[in-house]
């Protein structure tokens, strides 16, 4: 047999599959690199998160005992501003 055109097909084909599974690796590794580092800022971010979650809530329950620090949450919008008047309940009445 002569050099057959299906051999260098066929050998053409493994190089491409080949180059094609170094490229997917390539890409797999970098994304799951990747993807570990967005893991570790995201659990940063969500501890983060609980400590501000939990100096609100202390700061809300020693409001209830100092009320002077009310104004300072109330600027924060952490709690609602105590805008009651007395001419503003009247409804109806001309």
């Amino acid at each position: 047999m002569k050099n057959s055109p299906l051999a260098t097909v066929l050998l053409a084909l493994l190089a491409c599959a080949a180059l094609g599974s170094l490229i997917l690796c390539y890409t797999y590794i970098r994304t799951n690199r990747e993807l570990r580092f967005l893991k570790s800022s995201v659990g940063q971010v969500q501890m983060k998160q609980r400590g501000i979650q939990m100096l609100t809530y202390d700061l809300m329950e020693y409001s209830k005992r100092n009320p002077q620090i009310d104004p300072l949450l109330e600027k924060y919008k952490l709690k609602p501003t105590n805008t009651v008047t007395n001419g503003s309940a009247k409804t109806g009445s001309k």
